[in-house]
């Protein structure tokens, strides 16, 4: 997915996504000046559409992989 300008604000815990209400990852912004939220899972599901209709894609789902820096050295 494609990353939106620095200008856009970073995703946190009370972002939910617009479709089950888990912590969004991905930040689809439309042509119309509305946005859609949604969790990794549902923008994965969605990401042909969200492709089509989305003036940009924020995309913080590697997030998720990465270790905590706050994790033990010996924890992945």
């Amino acid at each position: 997915m494609t990353a939106l300008a620095e200008q856009t604000s970073a995703l946190n815990a009370t972002d939910r996504c617009d479709r089950c209400g888990a912590q969004a990852y991905v930040r689809a912004e439309l042509s119309n000046g509305g946005e859609l939220l949604f969790c990794a899972h549902h923008a994965r599901a969605h990401e042909e559409k969200l492709r089509e209709i989305a003036a940009q894609i924020h995309d913080e789902t590697g997030r998720l992989t990465s270790v905590s820096p706050v994790a033990p050295d010996n924890e992945v």
